[in-house]
């Protein structure tokens, strides 16, 4: 096939979450057509999956002006701005709302599986720049499409691919078998069956962020209620406790974020979980009576728990963008200009300085991965980032770079002076201006300061915290 490139193809978006959703109506604005294409049966249909969870972030920080200005003659108008959304109202009252108004723009039930050069594998260079993308899509009736598209904006995100138990990266010797006991998700809590699932039993968390925090905090909640006598949770972490382990607290800039973390302190603190530092797993093994032992490299073995919750972070699938020439950071897996901007090493999601399109860019051109996914397997991604990508990424693939150049974001604070992976090392010494230090593994009891379930009732809303792709 030798079909020629036009401006009168689409702009193909993967993915119909907030970013992809976005990506559209900011092509819209620059009077490109998009045409997204979503693999679940509904728009946000990844949000929809934590529709329990409460975001940290408020309705003024996730609503995309663009998007907001397309709903706008339909007579919609933007939830309370200081209050905090689950993902089930942002998904109803904005997600929803924005795919109808974009129309058969968004097509549900089309998974994209793969992406090329029309005629060209990866290994052609012949007249390849010239050549509009080829995306490959299977439908849900079976059906399989091809579409041409001028550009491709990937925003499907990393929800599909959560990262294993195993410390090493890979799956834990016997984490598929125990499959029947291990979930990759905060569980919800409000529903009977998962709640009698957990209600009364032990349960390991393992993960440092948001999710583990979230986690860490229903299971004390259901420990203190009326059917959740005997529940106890035992937090798992790669890296020891320290000052910043729980966040930034009071001195996070997005108060729910803060209280959060508090609220896991507190769980600890209270005795309704017990923390294990420094303790990567190795293997999971079961038991004659079905429990779960996790064993870890080091040689140490835990008492048996009967559920395992996985919070280990997320990572991106590169697959279906296999024929396409990417250029990714080899350890994020993130376009190689921004990775040293996201680097968990170095920053936590309130340090990230303002990027678009030339830091979103690939050797491929007209190719853009946004939202979650440019992340990679960095943490901390906010919803207010991938709305700026986008705004960035439409505005040069209509060729005014002027306006795509001028990225002006500002993040709030974490109240965290760095990120995750300055302090794996179990024997790390605490640095000066809030570094963080990890004590040799151990089972650890915190004790609580006077403020911390304060803090965490000032917030008034559930405890939750995804950022948003």
């Amino acid at each position: 096939m030798n079909a020629p490139a036009t401006t009168e193809l689409p702009v193909v978006v993967i993915g119909a979450g907030p970013t992809g959703l976005a990506a559209a109506a900011h092509l819209i604005d620059q009077g490109i057509e998009p045409l997204v294409l979503e693999a679940g049966r509904s728009a946000g249909a990844a949000v929809r999956e934590w529709s329990h969870v409460r975001l940290f972030s408020t309705w003024g920080e996730v609503v995309d002006p663009a998007a907001e200005k397309l709903l706008a003659p339909t007579g919609w108008t933007r939830p309370d701005p200081a209050a905090c959304p689950s993902g089930g109202d942002w998904a109803e009252l904005y997600l929803q709302p924005l795919a109808d108004v974009l129309g058969d723009r968004v097509r549900t039930g089309a998974r994209v599986t793969g992406v090329s050069r029309a005629g060209r594998d990866r290994i052609v260079d012949a007249d390849r720049e010239q050549q509009p993308f080829v995306v490959h899509v299977a439908h849900a009736d079976g059906r399989e499409e091809r579409v041409l598209a001028r550009a491709v904006i990937d925003a499907s995100g990393t929800w599909a691919t959560p990262g294993p138990a195993g410390g090493s990266g890979l799956p834990a010797l016997g984490e598929k078998a125990a499959a029947d006991r291990i979930t990759y998700r905060v569980p919800d809590l409000k529903d009977p069956a998962v709640r009698a699932r957990y209600a009364g039993r032990r349960t390991a968390v393992i993960g440092s962020g948001a999710s583990a925090f979230t986690a860490l905090a229903y299971l004390a909640d259901l420990a203190k209620s009326d059917d959740g006598a005997g529940t106890k949770g035992v937090w798992i972490l790669r890296r020891g406790i320290s000052g910043s382990t729980f966040g930034g607290g009071e001195a996070d800039r997005l108060p729910a974020r803060g209280a959060l973390g508090l609220a896991a302190k507190a769980a600890v603190d209270d005795g309704h979980a017990d923390a294990v530092t420094g303790f990567r797993t190795e293997a999971i093994e079961r038991g004659t009576d079905g429990r779960l032992v996790l064993a870890g490299e080091d040689g140490r073995r835990l008492d048996a728990v009967d559920e395992v919750i996985v919070l280990t972070g997320f990572r991106p699938d590169l697959s279906f963008l296999d024929e396409l020439r990417l250029g990714l950071d080899e350890r994020l897996q993130a376009p190689v200009a921004l990775a040293p901007l996201i680097d968990p090493n170095q920053h936590s999601c309130g340090t990230v300085h303002p990027h678009g399109h030339r830091e979103l860019s690939h050797p491929e051109p007209g190719v853009y991965l946004v939202g979650m996914k440019s992340y990679g397997r960095a943490p901390t991604f906010l919803a207010m980032t991938g709305y700026e990508q986008v705004r960035s990424v439409a505005a040069a693939i209509a060729g005014d770079l002027a306006s795509a150049d001028r990225v002006e974001l500002a993040l709030p604070e974490t109240g965290v002076c760095g990120g995750a992976g300055l302090f794996d090392a179990p024997d790390a010494q605490e640095a000066d201006g809030g570094g963080c230090c990890a004590p040799a593994p151990q089972l650890v009891r915190l004790g609580a300061p006077a403020t911390a379930g304060t803090a965490a009732e000032r917030a008034q809303i559930p405890a939750g915290g995804c950022c948003g792709s």
